[in-house]
């Protein structure tokens, strides 16, 4: 059987998500097609999906535009994963804390936009994530903060003593940008390393 993985692709790590997808595949012995996601009608036939970073306003805005909102929401409804990253996070965030971002209220957090700063103050930084056995290179770029956290959301990374990852299954949203490391486990966790 053949997995069929989407990418959200109105902004963002588009390419960089997809290879990720398929290096965890891969590990796991798993067959994937994967399909960039512009329109409505892609994510219906969507095993798993990843919504990546870009600007949290303009996402929301096209994907309401696009008709791919309602999707994304019955994607995640039907119990099937979705990783999102950076600004994929405060989109599907409860509340972005800025009324010009329609969320989709699929992760019962609150956040702070661009809490990191600026472009400039970008970093690295090793992260202790829950179910890798390792320490994950995260790259944060403008991300954001998860200000508050609901009772059914299992917070996965801290950094400074701040979520900066969580499990609201079937969704892991990462403040980080996991798709530009070599490194595929936090992909592996979101689809493959399911609990």
């Amino acid at each position: 059987m053949v997995l069929t993985a989407g990418v959200i692709a109105v902004q963002g790590d588009v390419a960089e998500h997809a290879g990720a997808i398929e290096r965890a595949a891969a590990r796991h012995g798993e067959r994937v097609d994967v399909h960039e996601v512009r329109t409505a009608g892609v994510v219906p036939d969507c095993d798993l999906l990843a919504m990546p970073g870009g600007e949290s306003t303009a996402i929301s805005r096209l994907l309401g535009r696009e008709g791919i909102d309602t999707e994304i929401v019955d994607h995640v409804a039907a119990g099937k994963p979705l990783l999102a990253t950076c600004a994929g996070l405060i989109v599907a965030a409860r509340d972005a804390g800025d009324p010009r971002v329609d969320t989709l209220g699929l992760i019962d957090v609150t956040v702070d936009r661009n809490a990191f700063g600026r472009q400039v103050d970008s970093f690295e930084t090793r992260l202790e994530v829950a179910g890798l056995e390792e320490p994950f290179p995260a790259v944060f770029i403008r991300a954001p903060l998860i200000d508050e956290v609901g009772d059914g959301v299992e917070v996965l990374a801290e950094h400074d003593g701040r979520a900066v990852a969580v499990r609201d299954p079937p969704v892991v949203a990462t403040a980080f940008h996991p798709e530009l490391t070599d490194v595929s486990r936090v992909h592996d966790l979101a689809f493959f390393d399911r609990e």
